[in-house]
């Protein structure tokens, strides 16, 4: 009986590990899906079209990429910056590709591969606008300005603006809406967002800052734990920054401006 007792607890001890979630790369083999995090309004980088439900961008076409390397399929999870560390911690994927960028917070929380891109951050106000006309004009008395909830934008405007009111916006809202109703009179970006609107809304005009501002890189995140899978994804971004796969991409997307090719 003793045996009998001391084997069993063996047993529960062996299946402990093995009854835990299998590694990620022995899973996305198993299963023959990659599934992938994105936030699919950002435009030029995970992009889905409203009408047609089709998703575009350079991380829709390097995910695209990444799975076929792994002799997977891709399968696309609605992600953002707001949730994009619970998404990844409780497993509804196995890595966010979507520009995310390098925050210390995220950092803490998360793992990042080496960046593929890097932007700094950018001010949209309208053509007409008499509030906002330099840089400088963003940090005055009575200006309002918005920010992604979640995005890097939100913690770094908050410290950076001392006379300017920060508003953070929330879906369903968008800073682009509350810009055009007048509520704001400017908000903060990155390069790719603000592509879309110079791309597609003749009412919008950028605000660059005249020297760099707050360059931050961005990289592919997963959920601490595997080493293995974390250099399977640091992997692929070293053979498409050597191969040309990162800046073809960009090219197609608009985004050469902010790419990193070491």
């Amino acid at each position: 009986m003793k045996r009998l007792a001391l084997g069993a607890c063996a047993a529960l001890l062996l299946a402990g590990p093995a009854a835990a979630a299998p590694p990620v790369a022995q899973r996305v083999r198993d299963s023959g899906e990659l599934r992938v995090c994105i936030w699919p309004d950002y435009y030029g980088i995970s992009l889905r079209d409203p009408r047609t439900g089709q998703l575009a961008g350079i991380d829709i076409d390097l995910s695209a990429a990444f799975a076929a390397d792994l002799k997977a399929r891709p399968r696309y999870v609605d992600s953002s910056f707001a949730t994009l560390v619970d998404d990844l911690l409780q497993e509804r994927c196995d890595v966010a590709m979507f520009a995310v960028g390098m925050t210390a917070q995220r950092q803490q929380a998360l793992r990042f591969s080496r960046p593929y891109l890097q932007s700094d951050i950018y001010a949209v106000t309208t053509r007409s606008s008499r509030v906002v006309q330099r840089w400088e004009d963003l940090d005055k008395p009575g200006v309002r300005v918005a920010v992604q909830a979640g995005t890097f934008m939100e913690p770094v405007m908050a410290a950076a603006l001392k006379q300017a009111t920060m508003v953070v916006v929330r879906p369903p809202d968008t800073r682009e809406r509350e810009l055009e109703a007048g509520r704001v009179d400017a908000f903060m970006t990155d390069y790719p967002y603000s592509r879309r609107l110079l791309d597609n809304a003749d009412w919008a005009r950028l605000v660059a800052p005249p020297r760099p501002f707050s360059v931050l890189p961005y990289a592919y995140a997963v959920k601490p734990g595997d080493a293995a899978w974390l250099a399977t994804v640091d992997d692929f971004v070293v053979r498409i920054q050597r191969d040309g796969r990162l800046l073809d991409a960009a090219r197609r997307h608009g985004l050469t401006a902010i790419v990193r090719t070491h």
